[in-house]
């Protein structure tokens, strides 16, 4: 076996940014994420998994086991601004036009938004992570207005997130998918991405249009492992 080797060109990899959101709604009736929006200001998401923790069981004076508790998936996210469509999802109802009511029932959600994958030859350019959240709620935010001042901010929106898991083939629900670009033939991924993110009718006529959604994990892994 050859030796060991540490900090090699290109080896030195590194994980940053958050851009490209899109937020999906769900149908009620079929239960897809059928309709996708770009999320403008998106300025960070942080996941936050818990769970998973040991509960050690003793037997014949020793440690005999430790049992999993359940893993279960949150975020937080934060934004400059929303899209109108996400108003369902944090309790708003509109009334009349540009007249809405708080306090409202939530609606569940999708998401999508990517990280860019670094190292020290490429920098940014070396790849990217898509992240998929399935199955969201968010819980009501705290937003603070103040005067404007010399020191002149924009208000930042806040939202935690829970979810629940959807059903994997062969695995456990899950409500997150990580795609890595680096891993994953270009032409499939660019297949993904035209469903993620939506595509333009073609002038000549010779392709419709496609609308933005979010395909389930099963549809995700057959796409990826297509010929």
């Amino acid at each position: 076996m050859a030796k060991l080797q540490w900090d090699q060109a290109g080896e030195r990899q590194y994980e940053t940014g958050t851009d490209r959101g899109v937020l999906y709604l769900i149908n009620l009736t079929t239960g897809a994420y059928d309709k996708g929006v770009a999320w403008n200001g998106l300025t960070g998401i942080t996941e936050s998994p818990s769970g998973a923790e040991p509960t050690p069981l003793y037997a014949d004076d020793i440690k005999y086991l430790n049992l999993i508790s359940a893993e279960d998936f949150g975020a937080t996210i934060e934004a400059y601004t929303y899209p109108d469509e996400f108003m369902v999802c944090d309790g708003s109802m509109e009334l009349a036009p540009g007249v809405y009511a708080g306090q409202q029932a939530r609606t569940s959600f999708g998401l999508c938004y990517r990280t860019v994958l670094g190292n020290d030859v490429a920098i940014n350019d070396f790849g990217y992570k898509l992240h998929l959240i399935y199955g969201a709620i968010a819980s009501p935010s705290e937003k603070a207005y103040q005067t404007i001042n010399d020191s002149p901010d924009a208000i930042t929106f806040s939202w935690d997130v829970t979810t629940t898991p959807i059903p994997v083939a062969n695995g456990r629900p899950t409500a997150q998918l990580t795609i890595d670009s680096t891993k994953v033939a270009p032409g499939k991924l660019a297949m993904l991405e035209e469903i993620l993110y939506g595509k333009d009718e073609t002038t000549s006529g010779a392709g419709d249009a496609v609308v933005a959604r979010l395909p389930l994990p099963d549809e995700v892994a057959t796409i990826l492992a297509a010929g």
